[in-house]
C-alpha cells in the first residue's frame, strides 16, 4: 500500500475498533457482556443495523439520536471512536510500517485504560497485563525501541509506583494508590523504554496540576483525599511521547 495511503487506513481500522472501545468502557463496568450479541439501543432495545453501526458516519448522519425511538446516543461513542481514529492514523503517519500498526495497538490499548480511569478509577488486569506483554513481543520482533530497554522499562515501571504505594500506605495507614497504576507504568514502560518513565511521570503530574486546578476554578470543592486517575494520565502523556519516538525524535 501506498505509504500515503497508511495513515486512512489507520484512521479507518482505528475508527472500527473504537466502535469495539466505546462497547467496552459502556458495558464492561455495568457488568454486560461485550463480546456477542447484537448491538442495540441502550434505551429502547431494537437491534441495530448495518447502516446504523458504521463508526462515526453513523451517528453524525442520524444526529447522535436512535432512528427508532429518538433517544439521544451516548456521545461517548463518538468521542471515543474519533479517538480511535486520530491514534490510528497519527500512529501510521509517523511510522508507516509494522512499528506503526504496534503503535497504533498500544495507543487504543491506552485510550480504553484513560476512559475506564477517568470514569471509574478501574485499570483492569485484563487490559494492562496483555498491554505490557505486547510491548515485550514489539521489542522481541525488532521494532521501535530495544528489547533489554523495555524490559527494565517494565520492570523499573512498576517497581517505582509499587514501591510509592506500599510506602504510602506504611505512611499515612491507608491507601493512597491503586495496584492498577504500577502495572500501567511497567505496561507503558515496555513500551517507552526505561529513559522515559521520568518523563511520563512529569508530563502526567503537569496534566493531574491543571486539572484541579481546573476544578478549583470551576468552583469544586478540591482536598488532599480527592481521587486523581493517575492511569489515565499516564496514558494521556504516554501516547504523544510514543509518537516523537516513532518519528524519529531523539528524547
Amino acid at each position: 500500500m501506498n505509504d500515503a495511503l497508511l495513515p486512512l487506513a489507520g484512521a479507518v481500522a482505528g475508527a472500527i475498533f473504537g466502535s469495539f472501545i466505546a462497547n467496552l468502557v459502556l458495558r464492561w463496568p455495568r457488568g454486560e457482556q461485550v463480546l456477542g450479541g447484537r448491538s442495540r439501543c441502550e434505551a429502547c432495545g431494537k437491534p441495530l443495523g448495518i447502516v446504523e453501526l458504521v463508526p462515526i458516519l453513523s451517528h453524525l448522519l442520524q444526529r447522535g439520536r436512535c432512528r427508532a425511538c429518538g433517544a439521544t446516543i451516548d456521545r461517548r461513542h463518538l468521542a471515543i471512536e474519533i479517538g480511535a481514529a486520530l491514534i490510528g492514523a497519527s500512529a501510521l503517519f509517523a511510522s508507516p510500517d509494522l512499528n506503526g500498526v504496534a503503535g497504533a495497538v498500544f495507543g487504543w490499548f491506552l485510550l480504553a485504560l484513560a476512559a475506564l480511569d477517568a470514569e471509574h478509577f478501574w485499570l483492569p488486569d485484563r487490559l494492562t497485563l496483555p498491554l505490557g506483554a505486547l510491548g515485550l513481543a514489539a521489542g522481541a520482533a525488532g521494532l521501535g525501541v530495544p528489547f533489554a530497554d523495555r524490559v527494565i522499562g517494565a520492570a523499573a515501571g512498576f517497581g517505582a509506583l509499587a514501591a510509592i504505594a506500599l510506602g504510602y500506605r506504611a505512611l499515612r495507614a491507608r491507601e493512597g494508590l491503586g495496584w492498577g497504576d504500577p502495572k500501567l507504568l511497567g505496561a507503558i514502560g515496555a513500551w517507552l523504554g526505561w529513559q522515559l518513565l521520568p518523563i511520563v511521570l512529569l508530563l502526567a503530574s503537569l496534566i493531574g496540576l491543571l486539572a484541579v486546578l481546573a476544578q478549583r476554578a470551576r468552583g469544586e470543592a478540591v482536598s488532599a483525599t480527592t481521587r486523581v486517575p493517575l492511569g489515565a494520565l499516564m496514558a494521556v502523556a504516554a501516547w504523544p511521547l510514543w509518537l516523537l519516538l516513532a518519528a524519529g525524535f531523539s528524547l
